[in-house]
């Protein structure tokens, strides 16, 4: 696969997301940008077709903290477009704790965990015997390693294990939900043994200009302001990502987790078997949709 013909981008109007579609727009790709806002959807088009005249750039407005339009995007991208080859599920918040939707989720666990794997299985159905990668954006596994996801309250609601900093309280929230990534790309890899979808999540780095803290209070704020002058910018952040998506040097490989274009290992919580079963049927409660997927298996 020297490139994708069409890729899914969330969170793709700043940041990492508009550099991975900037960068697979480069290549020639058909990229379909997901953003919350008409408006900046409309602003990172432009851009990009400032860098890349002649992209082939296709808005999709949703805004992935609402379940419902999660699934209303689904059916749009089986409906509209051709079935996209590449899925990178890039959008993410740091949100409050006590900050729920309209449809009663905490917003952090929604946006960043459970529409991707809303998303992604509602794809990978009507996909079925077509190649495609599937690339799920998490976070450091390092970092990570110290903040285990709590399986009997996903959303924080207790408060426990969250620290004694109010303010740090959201970005403790937060890296559960990345570990979510990783245990979620292990299980929907296991999953979709015998099709042609690969799944594999990546960290892309400390990354400034993401806006994951534009919200941020207190001490969170002030650890941010400090790091920025030294951290890369997006195009950094973008480069295993859109490798992932393209290069034949990961043909077949599925179920792993990448830094640098390098395989990484990711904490022993994220990998056991049974966490992994146990976050896969508790979201699929949440999402409404049966534990059980049905696969297709290849030509």
């Amino acid at each position: 696969m020297n490139r994708a013909s069409t890729a899914v981008v969330t969170g793709a109007t700043s940041g990492i997301g508009e550099a991975i579609a900037r960068g697979l727009a480069a290549g020639g790709t058909t990229v379909i940008l997901v953003g919350r806002s008409d408006q900046r959807l409309d602003q990172a088009r432009r851009r990009i077709l400032a860098a890349v005249p002649g992209a082939d750039l296709r808005p999709e407005r949703a805004d992935l903290s609402l379940l419902a339009d999660v699934r209303a995007l689904a059916e749009r991208l089986v409906a509209r477009h051709p079935l996209p080859d590449v899925v990178i599920s890039n959008a993410a918040v740091i949100a409050e704790v006590d900050d729920t939707t309209t449809e009663g989720i905490q917003r952090t666990l929604a946006t960043n965990h459970l529409a991707p794997y809303l998303l992604l299985r509602l794809l990978a159905g009507p996909l079925g015997d077509r190649p495609a990668r599937f690339v799920v954006v998490g976070a450091s596994p390092s970092a990570l390693a110290r903040v285990p996801v709590d399986l009997d309250d996903l959303g924080c609601a207790s408060g426990r294990g969250l620290g004694p900093l109010p303010s740090l309280r959201p970005f403790t929230c937060y890296g559960r939900t990345k570990n979510m990534n990783a245990m979620f790309v292990y299980g929907l890899a296991r999953r979709l043994e015998g099709t042609r979808i690969t799944v594999n999540g990546v960290h892309p780095g400390i990354i400034k200009g993401t806006g994951l803290g534009r919200g941020s209070r207190g001490a969170l704020r002030l650890l941010g302001a400090a790091l920025s002058p030294f951290q890369p910018g997006p195009d950094t952040g973008a480069d295993t990502p859109v490798w992932l998506a393209t290069s034949p040097e990961v043909d077949g490989i599925t179920g792993r987790f990448f830094v640098r274009r390098t395989q990484a290992a990711t904490a022993p919580h994220t990998t056991d078997p049974t966490r992994c079963d146990r976050l896969w049927e508790e979201s699929a409660r949440l999402v409404g949709l049966s534990p059980t997927m049905a696969t297709h298996s290849a030509a």
